[in-house]
């Protein structure tokens, strides 16, 4: 495979070096990099499709199951492709309009998924604690609602963050130590007094994180306290079960966040290219699995990924009418 050593020289634009220190292996990080993207791809999509094709599926649970399938898909391709260029072909440059606009794209879709997830918390809160009501509390058009007001907040929360940036000149050092432009590292390459920024970014990850997880945390102590009163062990386990896929989501999802966000401001003793990996993981890891834990975790949307499988690999059947 050749490789072209494209180093910008132009001052507006900036250099993403990759993996510092594992230059050498960037070939063969990027075989999983590429197989997680491949595999995101697929499975989202194949939620999309299945979702989209089957009016069996107009409801607001798989209404938010696609939300959380377009935010899986807008992290990883903000970051995914052009890291696999830096690895397969050495274009590390990117300009600057480029790199606000990746940072823009990729921390907005986080925030979004955010909000997608403590939106699927109150789902399951409502389907325990108040069934009897959840069809008049949460139907399609109050969900889409809920949606759009998610993609409102991580617009206003994220847009200061390249407009700052842009105001900031520039120091003469353009390579940001980094396979994607980070909010961070890219606001260590501006010689202005970057403290606003750094103040900002940690007060948005912090009300984000923290305000999203508390009210996640108090969907699932309703549920608790609704679900201990329930004298059936039986219906324990139903409602439980309910609630597994969400929570194994919400924890892989929250979790590399809060690591990545933390070590790259406090975690000054961790060897760059492993906090750089770790990163990388974030935006690779939770969008392959989510639509695998709930494929295999949610048997209405499992038996309809299986029909569309038997009919694409039945020979003689062509017909794609939906049930």
């Amino acid at each position: 495979m050749a490789v072209f050593n494209l180093t910008p020289a132009d001052p507006s634009t900036f250099t993403l070096s990759g993996i510092p220190g594992l230059e050498t292996a960037h070939i063969w990080i990027s075989i999983p990099f590429s197989t997680f993207y491949t595999i995101s791809l697929l499975g989202n999509c194949t939620v999309l499709f299945v979702v989209g094709t089957e009016q069996t599926l107009y409801k607001p649970m798989y209404q938010l199951l696609c939300m959380l399938a377009l935010t899986d898909i807008s992290m990883s391709t903000s970051v995914v492709p052009k890291a696999l260029c830096i690895f397969w072909f050495n274009l590390k440059g990117i300009t600057v309009g480029g790199c606000l606009t990746q940072m823009f794209f990729l921390h907005a879709a986080s925030v979004m998924q955010s909000a997608v997830l403590v939106t699927m918390a109150f789902d399951r809160y409502v389907a325990i604690c108040d069934p009897l009501r959840y069809a008049t509390i949460l139907n399609n058009a109050r969900i889409a609602k809920l949606g759009l007001l998610g993609l409102i907040r991580a617009v206003l929360f994220i847009l200061p963050m390249p407009l700052l940036l842009s105001r900031q000149p520039f120091c003469a050092n353009h390579i940001i130590p980094h396979t994607y432009c980070d909010h961070i590292a890219v606001a260590k390459m501006f010689c202005g007094d970057i403290t606003v920024n750094r103040l900002y970014g940690l007060v948005i990850a912090l009300v984000v994180v923290v305000l999203d997880l508390m009210l996640i945390a108090l969907s699932y102590g309703l549920i608790i306290r609704t679900v201990f009163r329930i004298s059936s062990k039986k219906a324990h386990q139903k409602a439980l079960n309910t609630c597994t896929a969400h929570i194994c989501v919400m924890l892989m999802s929250y979790t590399p966040c809060l690591f990545s966000s933390l070590t790259h401001r406090f975690g000054q003793g961790i060897a760059p290219h492993i906090h750089i990996i770790l990163a990388n993981l974030y935006f690779l890891i939770p969008p392959m699995l989510n639509p695998i834990i709930y494929g295999v975790k949610t048997k209405e949307l499992r038996d309809k990924v299986g029909k569309y499988t038997f009919r694409m690999c039945s020979p003689g059947t062509t017909d794609f009418k939906p049930a």
